[in-house]
């Protein structure tokens, strides 16, 4: 097949362009995660025989692979330990107003991305951050999104604060066997988060004001109702589906409160009812209502939900749907989540709003968020075991302070003080830190790969391999000797086109398939040239980071765009202007800072 050629290019090159832009079809279209895109693509790659078995398991043990692996448990035994609530309770300080927050939100959050990686950080703050709205009355998007873009350009200043920068590391490594300092791209990296800052202070205005979700979620008795069976009621002694009290219009049963306290959720078609149940509905008040008359049921003498009562039961929770959450699409009544993990939907909101209509049969979108019942106890569990569905930000889990939380700070204060001297491998050090966490008793050994987003590291394996096939096909010197003509010999020029269009790409596919794909064309360019490759992987780095304007470029926005209650559209209103601003800073300090020959 390799003979056969087409506009330049052998059947494998097009084989491999093909698969590749699938992926992005199959992302931007359809509801099956990424992980399983990736990896059905590259299953495409081994069978055709675009690449051999070495070169397909090769991503999976490379640098990106196994640096990423590790962290994951060096943020278990910071979790664990306490290092990270104890920089959440102290770090950030109490704001006088709006300007004093976000002026105390920035430049820790960019600092701490820096180290801990974007995407962690943001997870840890949100629930800080809109406690902090709260208090100064003012709509949670209005910190959240400066705590995204913040936490993003501080990302982009060292290799760890980025899963794109370690993408393209390590494909440099692969191309030159010389590895990268940890703070390889900090100065470049703080010219743009300075700028950044700057423009989200001054452009606040553009920042949009969205009503939290949680505000339709205040009081119970707005979306809960008790209806009490009396004792002859001729429902008693029958199931209630055969009472006509399961399928009722505008609601459903969420749990039974037995005359003896005994609480039977989640409630199964052929329970029995038995006099002086209480029957807790959620849905349309109004029409649920409306049992009173049909079913002779009558108004409880207090609600069960009050808000003192949640704690002392089972309690409430708010979770986000994810983007690419096998949710999407379907209602609960189409699926076993409910069954599988102990919890009932009670109410969705969608942008801010509750969402009217019964809630289990409401088709979730991304995005929305949703008020769960749930056990007492189990928080971690049930976070963990839905990662790919929800993502809960209301956690009770309180570590204990102690000896492990000096000992977990001093460990991640000597792998940065190691990386930075780059005395041993970066990849060697990140090991070492998350052997010395486990060693040491900061994060327990039978909890540490609940902490592994094992799709994310298929996810880095796949694009590691991506790479190699438009490598190896002649896809990268195709596109770069093209781009070249185009261009012409400036390398000014190639460099601004190419970030341009990676920076473009980035912003409606993941920044980690943006660098894996044009690192070797922009690395083939340069050989071209007869350029320093330092100036073209730098600014590739910085370029496919800069995904301000869409939720769905960047790991963080997708996390605050359910908590915000953000349209689609609000992220552009700010986003547009820093992207083009960002990307001229970024190219420009670059070229300053590494020269061209």
């Amino acid at each position: 097949m390799e003979s056969i050629m087409f506009l330049g290019l052998s059947a494998y090159a097009w084989i491999t362009i093909v698969t590749v832009l699938s992926i992005f079809f199959v992302m931007a279209r359809t509801r099956i995660p990424a992980e399983v895109a990736f990896l059905g693509a590259l299953t495409v790659l081994l069978v055709t025989g675009v690449v051999d078995e070495e070169e397909g398991m090769a991503g999976f043990g490379s640098e990106p692979v196994v640096i990423h692996a590790a962290f994951f448990v060096i943020i278990a035994g910071l979790l664990q330990s306490g290092v990270l609530y104890w920089l959440t309770k102290n770090m950030l300080g109490t704001p006088r107003n709006y300007n004093d927050a976000l002026r105390r939100l920035m430049f820790p959050i960019a600092v701490l991305s820096a180290l801990l990686n974007a995407v962690n950080v943001v997870a840890l703050f949100i629930d800080a951050v809109k406690i902090w709205a709260r208090k100064l009355d003012i709509p949670a998007s209005k910190l959240l999104l400066p705590l995204s873009y913040a936490a993003t350009l501080g990302g982009m200043c060292t290799l760890l604060g980025s899963s794109s920068n370690l993408v393209v590391a390590g494909l440099y490594l692969s191309s030159t066997n010389h590895s990268l300092n940890v703070f390889a791209p900090l100065l470049p990296g703080a010219a743009v988060a300075i700028v950044g800052f700057t423009m989200i202070v001054l452009l606040q205005k553009y920042i949009p004001g969205r009503e939290s979700p949680e505000q339709s979620f205040e009081t119970t008795s707005d979306y809960t109702v008790e209806l009490l069976v009396p004792t002859d009621n001729p429902a008693v002694g029958n199931s209630v589906d055969e009472a006509g009290l399961y399928d009722v219009k505008g609601g459903s049963l969420v749990e039974i409160v037995r005359f003896d306290k005994e609480i039977i959720m989640p409630v199964t078609r052929d329970e029995w009812v038995l006099g002086g149940d209480r029957l807790i509905y959620a849905g349309q008040i109004n029409e649920i209502l409306e049992l009173k008359r049909t079913h002779g049921l009558a108004a409880a003498d207090r609600h069960v939900w009050s808000i003192d009562d949640i704690d002392k039961k089972r309690k409430m929770r708010t979770a986000y749907v994810t983007f690419g959450s096998p949710l999407i699409g379907t209602s609960m009544t189409q699926s076993n989540f409910e069954q599988e993990n102990d919890v009932v939907l009670v109410a969705v909101a969608r942008q801010g709003r509750r969402v009217e209509g019964q809630p289990r049969q409401i088709r979730l979108q991304a995005g929305d968020t949703l008020l769960l019942e749930c056990p007492p106890k189990g928080d971690e569990q049930l976070e963990h075991a839905n990662r790919r569905n929800l993502t809960f930000f209301d956690s009770h889990f309180v570590p204990q302070l102690g000896p492990r939380t000096v000992t977990a700070a001093i460990i991640l204060i000597v792998m940065f003080i190691v990386s930075y001297f780059h005395v041993i491998p970066l990849m060697a050090i990140t090991m070492l830190a998350a052997g010395a966490m486990i060693l040491f008793g900061c994060c327990r050994k039978n909890e540490v790969a609940k902490y592994i987003e094992w799709e994310l590291l298929l996810i880095l394996g796949s694009t590691v391999v991506f790479s190699t096939a438009i490598t190896k096909t002649g896809i990268a010197e195709t596109i770069a000797t093209g781009v070249l003509d185009m261009c012409g010999t400036n390398p000014y020029i190639t460099l601004v086109v190419m970030c341009l269009l990676a920076s473009l790409v980035s912003e409606f596919v993941s920044d980690m398939g943006a660098g894996a794909i044009f690192f070797p064309i922009m690395f083939q360019q340069a050989q071209l040239l007869g350029c320093n490759p330092m100036p073209f992987v730098m600014s590739l780095m910085i370029s496919v980071s800069i995904s301000f304007a869409s939720p769905i470029g960047s790991s963080t926005h997708m996390l605050i765009f359910g908590p915000g209650a953000f349209h689609f559209t609000d992220f552009a209103r700010l986003g547009v202007i820093m992207h083009a601003v960002l990307l001229a800073v970024a190219i420009t300090t670059v070229c300053l800072i590494y020269p061209l020959y």
